[in-house]
């Protein structure tokens, strides 16, 4: 049986962290909480036999522990391809996560609410923060 998601964002994000979870529930019960029928569904999922089901998406982040917006935008990347991601995000806007959203209301209240554009300047500040 072939693995055609191994190499996704997606099931390496799961796999780090049913292993980060490993000390306080079990891949079973995550599954469970995640409303999968069947314990195995996790580890097709971060094996990369199969893709995360869209519809899944609020229950497993709960249940992973993560954003459930970070995880929609790796399983809509896994689900549909690059392209057609770019192209959904860009209609409807790319889901923030709650950290995101954290930046952003610090960045409106530093700048007074001023609409700043980035310059060469704040990019390379910004980046410097993360050591990029």
């Amino acid at each position: 049986m072939t693995n055609p998601y191994a190499n996704t964002a997606t099931a390496r994000l799961i796999a780090d962290r049913i292993r980060d979870l490993s000390h306080k529930k079990t891949q079973a019960e995550i599954a469970s909480e995640a409303g999968f029928g069947n314990a195995k569904m996790m580890t097709f999922l971060k094996n990369g036999r199969n893709k995360v089901p869209l519809d899944r998406v609020p229950s497993l982040a709960k249940a992973l522990e993560v954003d459930p917006a970070y995880l929609m935008r790796l399983a809509l990347d896994q689900a549909v391809g690059a392209t057609a991601t770019k192209a959904i995000t860009e209609i409807f806007g790319t889901p923030a996560t709650e950290n995101e959203r954290g930046w952003l209301a610090e960045l409106r209240d530093a700048s007074d609410n001023t609409d700043p554009r980035l310059t060469a300047r704040s990019r390379a500040t910004l980046r410097g923060i993360f050591g990029k």
